[in-house]
C-alpha cells in the first residue's frame, strides 16, 4: 500500500527573535528523521508589533518577561548543546539577512546560511545588521560576498515579500515565537520543543513524533 503523500512544513522564522535561535537549529534535522519536507520562511515581526501598538520587543517592554525568557533560552540551550551569548543589542535588525533569505529561498545553502546568522547573532553577539557581518557569513558558508547587492537593490520588482498572509494565517497567534504551518493547520514551536497542534494533517503527525522523542511536552 503506498505512503500517503506528504504535505510541507513551512517554518516561519525572525533573524531576530530569541526562540527561533534553538529552533533554527534543530529543525532540519528534526524534519528529516520525520521524513517531512522542509520549507524555510523569513518574515519581519515589527510590523506584527507594530499592529499590536508596540514600538519594541515585549521582552524589553515587560522586564519580568524577558528576564525569564533570557534564563528559559539559556536552560535550553544548555539542554540541547547549542552556544549561547545573551546579545548586548536585542533585537537587532534582521532585516538585510532576511532579505537574502527571501531571495534565495530555493537555494541549497539556505539553511546554512540561516544558522550562521542565528550564531552571529546569540552564539558571538555579532551585529547582524551589519553588512560585513552578513558578508562573512555568506563567505564562510562558500558564497560570494556579492550576493548582499541583490538585498540592496531599490528595484521594487526584486523587493522580497516579508508578509505572513495567507500562506501562514496563524502567525499572529505565536508573533513572538518561531512557527510551523501546513495547508492545513499550524503549530507554534515554543520553549524546549513543546508543541501545540491545531491539525492532524500526516506530515504533523510525523514532525510531531520526531518532535516527541526529544521535547520534555508535547501538546496536542
Amino acid at each position: 500500500m503506498a505512503r500517503p503523500r506528504m504535505e510541507p512544513i513551512e517554518f516561519w522564522f525572525e533573524f531576530a527573535s530569541s526562540y527561533s535561535y534553538p529552533a533554527a537549529l534543530r529543525i532540519e534535522e528534526v524534519a528529516r528523521r520525520a521524513r517531512v519536507r522542509l520549507v524555510w520562511r523569513p518574515f519581519l515581526l515589527g510590523p506584527i508589533f507594530k499592529a499590536q501598538r508596540w514600538n519594541d520587543s515585549p521582552f524589553n517592554i515587560y522586564p519580568a518577561k524577558g528576564n525569564y525568557m533570557w534564563r528559559d533560552l539559556q536552560r535550553v540551550c544548555d539542554a540541547l548543546g547549542i552556544p549561547f551569548k545573551k546579545p548586548s543589542v536585542f533585537p537587532r535588525n534582521g532585516l538585510l539577512a532576511g532579505r537574502l533569505a527571501c531571495l534565495f529561498s530555493e537555494e541549497p545553502w539556505l539553511p546554512e546560511f540561516v544558522r550562521h546568522i542565528f550564531l552571529a547573532n546569540f552564539a558571538h553577539d555579532r551585529d547582524i545588521s551589519d553588512a560585513d557581518v552578513v558578508n562573512s557569513v555568506l563567505e564562510t558558508i562558500g558564497q560570494p560576498a556579492n550576493l548582499i547587492d541583490a538585498a540592496r537593490s531599490p528595484d521594487p520588482m526584486r523587493e522580497p515579500n516579508f508578509a505572513p498572509q495567507p500562506s501562514a494565517p496563524c502567525l499572529s497567534e505565536f508573533s513572538a515565537l518561531p512557527a510551523l504551518s501546513s495547508a492545513r493547520s499550524c503549530f507554534g514551536v515554543t520553549t524546549g520543543w513543546r508543541v501545540q497542534l491545531a491539525g492532524r494533517p500526516a506530515a504533523m503527525w510525523a514532525l510531531r513524533f520526531s518532535l516527541k522523542q526529544d521535547s520534555r511536552d508535547v501538546k496536542v
